[in-house]
């Protein structure tokens, strides 16, 4: 699987487009629908997933259901479980904290996770926000650590990480706060 990173917004946001043969699923596509739109391009959109309903994440959403006709994922329609889209596998991992429909996509079979707001390179979401909820997050986290530490991480701003390395030096994998 291709995983290709277009940083979109003012909020930069990590918007994912994922690839396998001529297959394409967007992860939360959350502005400039333009930037984002040169990637589809002769492919086959088989869905959008929405990690959480943040406009930073979701603001370009209307606009590419505009022009493609396809599902939309979330909190709303998927539960904790395993799915797969054409060629595409992953689990659902309810991971509440920066928001109480934050969703983590696990690609299991490419080792891999899209956290969103959920989980950052040394950091996590903001619990303050609406539907935030510091006791949800670290139930979240105590179950994301139960995870594999070669897992890569994919979060919905800045940088890539690892499970290994978070759970190693993020503060909030290691303290009680």
């Amino acid at each position: 699987m291709k995983v290709k990173k277009v940083v979109v917004g003012k909020l930069q946001c990590n918007c994912y487009i994922l690839e396998i043969n001529n297959d394409i699923i967007i992860i939360d596509p959350g502005d400039n629908y333009d930037k984002i739109k040169e990637f589809i391009y002769n492919k086959n959109l088989i869905g959008v997933l929405i990690t959480h309903n943040h406009f930073d994440h979701v603001g370009a959403l209307n606009d590419l259901l505009k022009d493609y006709k396809t599902e939309v994922y979330n909190s709303s329609n998927l539960s904790e479980k395993d799915y797969i889209l054409n060629n595409f596998k992953f689990k659902v991992i309810y991971t509440k904290g920066h928001t109480n429909d934050s969703i983590t996509y696990y690609f299991y079979e490419n080792n891999i996770m899209f956290t969103g707001d959920f989980l950052f390179k040394d950091n996590i979401g903001r619990c303050d926000l609406p539907t935030g909820n510091v006791a949800k997050m670290k139930e979240s986290i105590n179950k994301i650590k139960k995870y594999s530490d070669n897992i890569k991480i994919y979060p919905g701003h800045g940088e890539e990480t690892n499970l290994g390395y978070e759970k190693k030096n993020n503060y909030y994998f290691n303290n009680n706060w």
